[in-house]
């Protein structure tokens, strides 16, 4: 690799990790070629991109974009591969899903929004992680809940209301 193709290698990977909030780094080192083919074509189903980067590349992309990754840093050793998202908790989903049939990729560190997760046992913790859209649903929900309850108690409180003014009208007359 050239010069400029590395300065075109690191300046492509620091656009990527400044763009996105979520990556996670892992190591699927151990694959044979149709099983990371298979890891791939299920990365790009659910919108993931996976691509295998030289350590050194991807600190110095990471030192290029800013501080806050220096946590990371020891973990860039062996192969090393980055999974880019829109949302924080797919990748680990698609990692725990895969690794039911393989023994990798081993998750060796994930960086969510200024929080960054190191180690292969973090991954639970990282599937549980609601994304932007769940907690919005989540909100909404919860807002509409007491609204929701006063309307029904309203409506069902007229009729009852309604049907005791007939009773004691009937009585009376």
């Amino acid at each position: 690799m050239t010069r400029v193709e590395k300065r075109e290698a690191i300046d492509g990977l620091a656009t990527k990790i400044a763009a996105s909030p979520f990556f996670y780094l892992a190591d699927a080192s151990s694959l044979n070629v149709e099983t990371t083919n298979k890891f791939r074509r299920l990365c790009f189903q659910r919108g993931v991109e996976f691509r295998v980067v030289k350590n050194t590349l991807l600190r110095k992309a990471m030192e290029q974009v800013g501080d806050g990754y220096q946590e990371m840093f020891p973990t860039l050793k062996g192969a090393t591969s980055i999974l880019i998202a829109e949302q924080g908790n797919i990748p680990a989903r698609l990692l725990k899903e895969f690794r039911k049939e393989s023994d990798k990729p081993v998750l060796k560190a994930a960086y969510i929004d200024s929080a960054i997760y190191i180690g292969d046992n973090q991954l639970d913790a990282l599937t549980n992680i609601k994304s932007k859209y769940e907690l919005i649903g989540e909100l909404v929900g919860i807002l509409q809940s007491p609204a929701r309850n006063v309307v029904s108690a309203l409506q069902s409180g007229g009729s009852k209301l309604g049907g005791i003014v007939k009773t004691l009208q009937s009585r009376a007359a």
